[in-house]
């Protein structure tokens, strides 16, 4: 009997199994090592493509800051009555009693003046004065007399009537004479030029001998009084409704160094100049011994002034757009909102801002000139993104 052959789909051996299971681990093997790193590569970059499509950002925080009024803000010193003082008379300086510098008292002769023509105008006044007296008495005789020959009809009545006016008008001529005389004397007192008040004469531009015109010539001398003196000062918008009439303020001067005078406010202009958004603030201070002279430069410092926290912002972090002055702000969605801002005094590297921001407020720093809002942005990690960059 013959034995049956081997069939043709009889299993390989077990190790070509297992040499087969190896090539095929193999294979698997060399290509995740292929591929994986190229596919985590293709990840890392497509990330970094994300995430440089996306603005990065470092941003600030305003700082709150008390503002000190103790600033010193340029004031000007002025005197408390000042003026000059013209001719009312004309003529020829005949003297001068008072020099730049003197102390007079209200009413003193500062100079006198010569006034012939004056006194020529004066006589001739009066001597049409005593002719218009002389006149008037000829025609009150003559009234009286036509008044009672009325009374027998010895004279018509339109004649006593008209005796009876020109009595009226030479009367009427006798006081416009008496008021040229008035008028001329009252001139005549302007030959003696006084002062007007108690002070010190700044300036004296007249000599002996000089013509005096009268009303049209210039001024004869300067007076200032100087005890108390006006000081003026343009305080900054924001600070307007801090300084208040009562207030104490100090004063100083760089010729006296060391050296504070009390100033209290007086009064205030009650309304900003639009040119310069300042608010022009008045005070007094006593000048006693006249140590302060009038038209110094001074500088105020409002100590009492109470005034409430303002915010500062680095300038870098504005953008100048049609819509005004704008910062960059970043929410918490990381989101761009374009905020307008209103700005107050300005510090070379930050600003004050007085209006549009909150203390609390994430600001873009540098923002470049695309910025829009709605922009998807992301915060740079720093560790002084809560500050104002100084």
């Amino acid at each position: 009997m013959n034995p049956t052959p081997p069939s043709s789909s009889a299993p390989p051996p077990v190790h070509l199994r297992r040499v087969a299971e190896i090539v095929i681990v193999l294979v698997i093997i060399g290509l995740v090592i292929g591929l994986v790193p190229r596919w985590l590569a293709h990840r890392k970059l497509l990330a970094e493509t994300r995430s440089d499509s996306v603005l990065t950002v470092n941003v600030i925080s305003p700082v709150a800051s008390v503002p000190d009024l103790g600033t010193p803000l340029p004031a000007e010193v002025q005197a408390f009555v000042q003026a000059t003082i013209h001719a009312r008379a004309s003529g020829f300086l005949k003297n001068w009693s008072a020099d730049i510098g003197d102390h007079v008292t209200n009413g003193q002769v500062l100079a006198e003046i010569d006034t012939p023509e004056l006194d020529q105008q004066l006589a001739q006044a009066k001597a049409e004065l005593d002719q218009a007296n002389a006149t008037l008495a000829l025609a009150k005789v003559t009234a009286d007399r036509w008044t009672d020959l009325l009374k027998t009809a010895s004279v018509s009545e339109q004649e006593t009537v008209e005796k009876t006016a020109d009595y009226t008008l030479k009367k009427a001529d006798v006081e416009a004479a008496q008021a040229n005389v008035k008028r001329l004397e009252d001139l005549k007192n302007f030959d003696h030029v006084t002062a007007p008040f108690d002070g010190t004469v700044t300036a004296r531009n007249t000599d002996i001998g000089q013509l005096i015109a009268a009303d049209s010539g210039p001024e004869l001398f300067r007076m200032a009084q100087t005890d108390p003196l006006r000081v003026y000062v343009r305080v900054p918008q924001p600070f307007i409704h801090a300084v208040a009439p009562g207030q104490k303020a100090g004063l100083t001067f760089t010729e006296l160094p060391g050296r504070i005078f009390e100033a209290k406010v007086t009064r205030t202009a009650g309304a900003v100049d639009p040119a310069s958004r300042t608010l022009q603030v008045e005070l007094q201070v006593p000048n006693p011994n006249g140590e302060i002279l009038a038209g110094s430069y001074a500088q105020v410092r409002f100590n009492e002034a109470a005034v409430t926290n303002v915010l500062t912002l680095s300038d870098n972090a504005l953008v100048f757009r049609a819509q005004g002055m704008q910062v960059a702000l970043v929410g918490d969605d990381s989101k761009v909102k374009l905020q307008t801002v209103t700005l107050g005094r300005d510090f070379g590297n930050t600003v004050e801002v007085l209006a549009g921001l909150n203390a609390t407020d994430r600001v873009i720093n540098n923002p470049p000139d695309s910025i829009a809002d709605g922009m998807t942005v992301q915060v740079e990690q720093s560790s002084d993104t809560n500050s104002v960059a100084k």
